[in-house]
């Protein structure tokens, strides 16, 4: 009796939709025939019923944008289903370096001066002064070792978990990914002895607290600990 070859394509129901689960040791040939074969079928296609959410689980295959649009194709073709997501162990080159600089820590020494902007991929550790005038953004957190008087922009590309903290919080403007804050209109001590940071709280709004929350408000800053925590 002959064996039966096993699927490429498995398909489970979930409370979200479907998933497809692709084989990641065959070609993407056999892949997209298998899947234009199995969606076909009546069970997956239904009349006058609402749109089902499909997630593709894609494992240790690597597919290219080309790759994907025609799965996409070929789910779209089949009545009341929609792709959601497409998941894949695997990344691209360009995506890991992309990764690998947003998750460093770069270290600057200088003062940025009035009409300066120091702009940086990942988190920014700045030892020195930000003067009126001048600005720092990054993609990640902002640590200013030092006085904060002009203007930080953390989370720059969208990420409002981002932080900004500061020796000396007096800043100008402070922004994390789209949400903006000015000083309030008080006047300020001169000299603090507490650092502190600047995050989204759950109302989207940027709140302003004493450095040691930090540690309870975002717990995965822990690149950091010994230099900045406990500052």
């Amino acid at each position: 009796m002959k064996a039966q070859r096993p699927y490429y394509v498995t398909i489970k129901g979930t409370k979200d939709g479907l998933t497809l689960y692709l084989d990641d040791s065959c070609s993407f040939h056999d892949i997209v025939n298998e899947l234009d074969s199995m969606l076909s079928k009546r069970q997956y296609v239904q009349e006058n019923e609402p749109m089902i959410r499909v997630t593709i689980k894609a494992g240790n295959r690597f597919l290219t944008e080309e790759q994907e649009e025609k799965i996409k194709d070929v789910i779209r073709k089949k009545r009341n289903l929609i792709v959601d997501a497409i998941d894949s162990n695997v990344i691209s080159k360009e995506e890991a370096l992309k990764w690998k600089e947003e998750a460093d820590v770069i270290s600057v020494a200088k003062v940025v001066r009035s009409g300066q902007v120091l702009k940086i991929r990942g988190d920014l550790l700045l030892i020195g002064d930000v003067n009126p005038g001048g600005t720092v953004m990054a993609t990640g957190n902002i640590f200013v070792m030092g006085a904060l008087k002009g203007i930080a922009h953390a989370g720059f590309e969208g990420n409002r978990n981002a932080v900004i903290a500061a020796s000396l919080m007096k800043p100008t403007q402070l922004r994390i990914s789209d949400i903006l804050s000015r000083p309030p209109d008080q006047k300020e001590p001169s000299f603090r002895n507490d650092m502190e940071c600047a995050y989204i709280d759950k109302n989207g709004t940027i709140i302003i607290e004493r450095i040691q929350q930090l540690a309870h408000l975002r717990p995965n800053l822990t690149r950091l600990e010994g230099g900045i925590m406990n500052g």
